[in-house]
């Protein structure tokens, strides 16, 4: 069942130690078949080097483990939120890559500060609400899916604008339309983290990005008048 899911999915696995995003098992990417209503991901504390396409789990959109020898990720249940709240994403990730964890643990937004980050996220990076004690003994991982959605829901968020979020003393998610995107979008993340850390370290003025650089580097990449790269019909506009 879904065995091209399982390869990409297991490829896009094998790119976070490669994209130093993750240490020892602390990750874990899936990606979703829309039209099953099933999602793959990885098997729970399976270190990276001993991982084959084979022991990606399938799970269906209400939790349940459809097929898989192991068990799925514990962060299954937040991935399960996530798919039902966000139905355009294809594949998410979760690490703990050490900067995203930093402003996680500061509670506080990765801010948007630059083109860098304005390339792949149309405003700054959310921080979540720290989970109550209730919700961390009851439905820890659900909770933490829940906790997201509301944080995009009550900020007027667009989930596709900014695919990314810290979950406070936790630490990243983000998501794309492919799990290959959303392991981009990771390793993004922590390379502007890393940097509005270092230029936060040099000023406590607000450097955030003006609206018009911010707009004009996000659409450049995204939207219809979109003009970067080489698979863009407008790129020929823009030599």
């Amino acid at each position: 069942m879904l065995e091209a899911l399982k390869q990409e999915v297991y490829e896009a696995n094998m790119q976070l130690p490669k994209l130093d995003l993750v240490t020892f098992t602390w990750g874990n990417v899936s990606g979703i078949d829309r039209e099953k209503g099933l999602f793959v991901i990885k098997p729970s504390g399976v270190e990276y080097d001993k991982l084959t396409p084979d022991d990606m789990v399938v799970v269906n959109l209400k939790g349940e483990v459809v097929e898989g020898k192991l068990n799925p990720s514990s962060d299954t249940p937040t991935h399960t939120v996530l798919y039902n709240a966000f139905p355009d994403i294809g594949g998410i990730v979760h690490t703990h890559s050490p900067w995203a964890v930093s402003f996680a643990s500061a509670q506080m937004d990765i801010p948007a500060l630059n083109t860098t980050a304005a390339d792949t996220f149309y405003g700054d990076i959310p921080v979540s609400e720290a989970l109550t004690k209730e919700q961390i003994e009851t439905a820890y991982e659900e909770e933490t899916g829940e906790a997201i959605v509301k944080t995009f829901k009550d900020r007027g968020i667009d989930p596709e604008a900014v695919p990314a979020v810290l979950v406070a003393q936790h630490g990243p998610f983000a998501w794309g339309a492919t799990p290959a995107k959303a392991v981009y979008n990771a390793k993004v993340m922590e390379v502007v983290a890393e940097m509005d850390y270092h230029a936060m370290t040099l000023t406590t003025r607000d450097s955030h990005v003006p609206q018009y650089l911010l707009d004009k580097h996000y659409y450049r990449k995204h939207g219809k008048n979109a003009y970067y790269g080489q698979d863009n019909p407008k790129s020929a506009d823009h030599k």
